[in-house]
């Protein structure tokens, strides 16, 4: 993909309505679920956005909603600052190398293997509770001092890395992947999220540095984009919580399912 500085095209009044609406719902199910890429990016190609261009700009666009995320969940960091800053460096580079696959790669590779990726993120957002459940559970009855300082060693740090390269290349449910891996290491599953919303923003800020300098994002919808998704987060930290699970967990694997079979047919 060569460099360039993007396109700022004149969206329809249409348009607009979709990616404002794709974008605080994104932020909205981010703050409280996660996996908004399964709505932004849908929305992007419903426009006719091409796929790695609805990616590149899904990824841009969301960023504010990333900060949004870890600020919400600062007050459960106190004790693992120490954690974040050893496993930053593994995130903010898996999330480099991610996005740099989806430069360097043949865009008709990264058609071929989204509705895989969709799957996958269907899948893993629909075990999610259960995951979150069976985890817990694993923490409650492990031997050991719960109190006792968490490091990162090698297989964590190459594990996070791992995780953000997918983070970076496509982004949905990256977040139920750091959400099983830190759920494993700290028990409560409001520390493991606010570790997992500060490593995704790690993630998908890296990834959005690269992709604004040699991509090719839409500019008119990142910029709509970027300011519903931070609404939506905002609201969604606020009352979001207050939503049956359920109902938005079924409406994203419905839609990342149906995307994936429509890619596959067209």
């Amino acid at each position: 993909m060569a460099p360039n500085s993007g396109r700022l095209i004149q969206v329809t009044p249409l348009d607009a309505t979709v990616i404002l609406a794709a974008g605080f719902t994104a932020g909205g199910m981010n703050a409280v679920v996660g996996a908004g890429t399964l709505v932004t990016f849908p929305a992007l190609l419903a426009i006719g956005i091409p796929p790695v261009t609805a990616n590149v700009t899904s990824t841009l666009g969301l960023v504010p909603g990333s900060f949004a995320g870890a600020y919400g969940y600062r007050d459960q960091l106190g004790a693992i600052r120490h954690l974040l800053r050893q496993i930053a460096l593994p995130a903010t580079a898996g999330g480099l190398t991610g996005a740099g696959l989806v430069l360097v790669l043949p865009a008709r590779t990264f058609s071929a293997v989204v509705p895989v990726l969709l799957l996958v993120a269907a899948g893993l957002v629909s075990v999610q509770p259960w995951l979150a459940r069976a985890l817990a559970q694993r923490r409650q009855d492990a031997a050991g001092d719960p109190d006792a300082e968490l490091h990162a060693g090698p297989g964590l740090l190459v594990t996070v890395y791992l995780v953000a390269i997918y983070g970076g290349y496509f982004g949905a449910a990256q977040g139920v992947l750091l959400l099983a891996l830190f759920g494993v290491m700290l028990g409560g599953m409001q520390a493991a999220n606010g570790v997992k919303n500060v490593i995704a923003a790690f993630v998908n800020v890296a990834a959005a540095l690269l992709f604004a300098v040699v991509a090719h994002p839409d500019w008119a919808a990142v910029g709509l984009l970027a300011l519903s998704s931070a609404l939506g987060g905002t609201v969604g930290g606020r009352y979001g919580r207050k939503l049956p699970d359920w109902i938005l967990r079924t409406f994203v694997v419905l839609l990342a399912v149906g995307v994936a079979i429509k890619q596959m047919l067209t």
